[in-house]
């Protein structure tokens, strides 16, 4: 079971003005063959489906408690796309063609399919597909997928930081990337006990080192980059069989941490009665909530 913490991983600045082309680039990290979606999916499944749970608990509890920290990128990743979008349209009657700006951004799924908010799609609105998990039943082979998989995902990043210098983008990518880092040296790590091939000299892939990219350096001095967080209460403890020893940069040891990151605020998004979100008549829906709050 899954317990949800209101709050975002990292603190987010708000946008100052709307970039809906930003956000159009920013939605392949969610819903494209190397986004977030593909990694909260091949890591979920593969716990579900893992054989042998209990003998080989430390493998079972890296894959299991890092498909939870991945739900938590889908919604970092689904609330930089929402702070983009915001202010792209005008409220305005509907023969004032208030959405008309819309026809001239890049992904129109946006205005026509969300009301101006993410997608379970990719950049250029292709939804996502259930075949991008790859589920062999091969812990070794699941365990290589899963390298390659956040290899991929950390190249899409970087050229998607190269496509926009959106500080919200950007502080959103900076915190991946090191995020994603850990999840690549993590199944390194966990290959290596189980192959003794040295996968970790691999890294990083593509050969470029995170603080080439400014927003990653604050959370790299702060050691993040050498955490795993336990995304529970009590459970996957073993995991730190597999996450320990000196961090391969000499910065310092990795170290598992119980609880999730301190996180920052979530944010409100405003109505857009041009899209009839949540209602045209946003008056008589408060009314509503109103009378609820008093009655309880």
């Amino acid at each position: 079971m899954y317990l949800r913490i209101d709050r975002l991983q990292t603190e987010l600045p708000r946008a100052e003005e709307p970039d809906p082309n930003a956000a159009a680039a920013v939605q392949e990290l969610l819903g494209g063959r190397f986004g977030e979606m593909s990694t909260l999916m091949n890591y979920t499944y593969q716990s579900f489906n893992f054989r042998g749970r209990k003998k080989l608990k430390p493998y079972y509890d890296l894959i299991a408690n890092i498909a939870t920290e991945e739900l938590g990128h889908i919604e970092l990743v689904s609330a930089t796309v929402n702070m983009l979008l915001e202010g792209s349209t005008s409220t305005r009657a509907p023969d004032q063609k208030p959405l008309g700006a819309a026809k001239d951004y890049r992904n129109s799924y946006h205005f026509l399919a969300t009301a101006r908010t993410t997608l379970v799609g990719d950049s250029m609105g292709q939804a996502w597909r259930g075949d991008y998990v790859f589920n062999s039943g091969n812990l070794i082979l699941d365990l290589l997928h899963n390298f390659f998989l956040e290899c991929g995902a950390r190249t899409f990043k970087a050229r998607v930081y190269e496509m926009t210098d959106n500080p919200v983008a950007r502080e959103m990518l900076g915190y991946l990337l090191v995020r994603g880092g850990v999840h690549a040296m993590a199944y390194a790590k966990a290959l290596e006990t189980l192959t003794g091939v040295q996968v970790t000299k691999l890294l990083p892939i593509p050969k470029i080192d995170n603080r080439e990219f400014p927003e990653t350096r604050k959370y790299e001095d702060n050691g993040i980059h050498r955490v795993l967080y336990r995304f529970s209460p009590d459970d996957y403890r073993d995991m730190a069989m597999i996450w320990n020893g000196p961090y391969p940069d000499g910065t310092g040891d990795m170290e598992v941490v119980d609880g999730p990151p301190p996180g920052g605020e979530m944010y409100d998004l405003e109505p857009v009665p041009e899209e009839f979100a949540p209602e045209w008549d946003m008056e008589m829906l408060t009314e509503i909530a109103d009378r609820l709050r008093k009655a309880a």
